[in-house]
């Protein structure tokens, strides 16, 4: 009955070393550990046991579990230092709730941190997970395509994650960099460990140095002893999504991490070894991010062992039917409906759209068609707005023609025309993109001249 509470548990906490959950008389109903590098407990093997008699030193008193029993109030972030009835000794975070029922207790469930030294780490905290984390991650099988180059990719996937070497993903906007690179993490031997993903581009360089390397008390002010991502992927996978985004003197400290396979925290002298797969993506062309300096060539060089390239969605427009297919059954079982497909005009203009966006795109479309569908088939009035009025789109040559045409029958000056397609063009990106920074990159300007211009046009994302 109390295994119920694992999944809730596991979605609301970052980065959780061990779980255990017993009954309201403290004995053990659930162990799970995603160390077993670091802890040789097993449930099969404590299963039932009392939790005092698991780590005999601990009494009614200094048992966090047996406390909250009596209590009924959580500890949260507590240092303990356990020793097994084996005799091992662990140095742990804990976190412990009491689990209720009609106001009556019936259990406690108990989040570990393991820490490697006794004091080093006491400032550790287990902390909540961002709502929009999900769990579970992808797999080759969630790469849907009829497409002969995605399943070249797909095919190989496997065999370039059975190796330890750094792989570079490279792919526009929305095309899936995320999705290759955990189904890379999970078809690899490391699949029970953890997966660590940062996107470079939404951290300011001084905060990303912290949070990739860790930091030690004092090292400036307000730091704690905190691991690094790094450290938290240790034996796993780190994914460093747009790293063509990172400050150049910051490239140079991941070279030599990836190099000598150790990492040192901020304000600290003592390197800690670490067994990483490092796998990284751009969405501007690698060669072209080298050209101009914005990825060292060192750096390239050493992550872009193995090179995937996804390709953008208007070349493999066999996928376009698929994708829908599969969005619209996530969605019909995510929002409770029963959508069957989409009408022959849909498919058509779905066949014939550039899809600037990317895969996406796509999804997003068919999102917001689920929330304003009538019937059981998504039509063209529940498409948005910019996707059905060509003035709004990324034009086409026969499209600009009917523009420019139209443009010097309502008398349009040059200056003029050229003010209203930047401003549809600029209104378009912003639309299909989850940031100015990712509008920026798609249109080729920089950030502060796409601001510029979004003042200019009066445009507000």
């Amino acid at each position: 009955m109390l295994r119920r509470y694992v999944e809730q548990i596991l979605n609301l906490y970052n980065y959780v070393d061990g779980l255990v959950i017993t009954d309201k008389n403290g004995y053990i109903e659930y162990y799970l550990t995603y160390r077993p590098d670091v802890s040789n407990l097993r449930e099969k093997s404590i299963l039932r046991k009392h939790i005092l008699e698991v780590y005999p030193r601990l009494t009614e008193e200094t048992s966090s579990i047996m406390t909250v029993l009596r209590t009924g109030e959580p500890i949260v972030n507590q240092y303990q230092e356990l020793v097994t009835y084996e005799g091992q000794i662990l140095h742990t975070v804990n976190t412990t709730m009491p689990i209720k029922e009609n106001e009556e207790i019936i259990g406690a469930i108990d989040v570990s941190r393991y820490v490697d030294e006794p004091y080093e780490r006491k400032n550790i905290s287990i902390t909540f997970k961002d709502n929009k984390e999900e769990r579970k991650l992808y797999t080759i099988d969630d790469i849907i395509t009829n497409s002969q180059s995605m399943k070249i990719m797909k095919n190989r996937i496997p065999m370039v994650a059975e190796t330890d070497s750094s792989v570079m993903i490279y792919g526009e906007t929305g095309t899936g960099k995320e999705l290759v690179a955990q189904s890379l993490h999970t078809s690899s031997h490391r699949k029970n460990k953890r997966f660590v993903s940062q996107n470079c581009a939404a951290i300011p360089d001084n905060l990303l140095e912290s949070i990739l390397f860790g930091t030690t008390k004092g090292s400036y002010t307000g730091a704690e002893n905190t691991p690094g991502l790094f450290e938290i992927a240790n034996g796993g996978t780190i994914f460093l999504d747009e790293i063509n985004s990172m400050d150049i003197g910051i490239q140079s400290k991941i070279l030599k991490v990836v190099e000598e396979k150790q990492v040192t925290r901020l304000g600290s002298h003592n390197p800690v070894n670490i067994d990483v797969k490092v796998v990284s993506a751009v969405n501007v062309n690698p060669i072209q991010c080298v050209a101009e300096k914005k990825i060292r060539d060192d750096l390239f060089y050493r992550l872009s062992v193995v090179q995937i390239n996804i390709p953008p969605l208007r070349a493999r427009m066999e996928d376009v039917k698929a994708l829908t297919r599969y969005y619209i059954d996530v969605f019909n079982e995510k929002m409770g409906k029963n959508i069957l497909d989409v009408d022959e005009e849909v498919e058509e203009l779905f066949a014939r759209y550039s899809w600037p966006g990317n895969v996406r795109e796509l999804r997003n479309i068919i999102e917001g068609a689920f929330n304003i569908v009538s019937g059981r088939i998504i039509r063209r009035m529940d498409l948005p707005e910019y996707f059905v009025e060509p003035l709004n789109s990324f034009p086409s040559d026969q499209m600009m023609a009917t523009q420019d045409d139209m443009m010097f029958e309502e008398g349009f000056s040059l200056d003029e025309a050229i003010n209203s397609m930047e401003k549809n063009m600029i209104a378009r990106a912003l639309r299909t993109t989850r940031s100015q920074a990712e509008a920026a990159r798609l249109l080729g300007i920089s950030r502060q001249t796409l601001s510029y211009k979004m003042l200019k046009h009066r445009i507000e994302k």
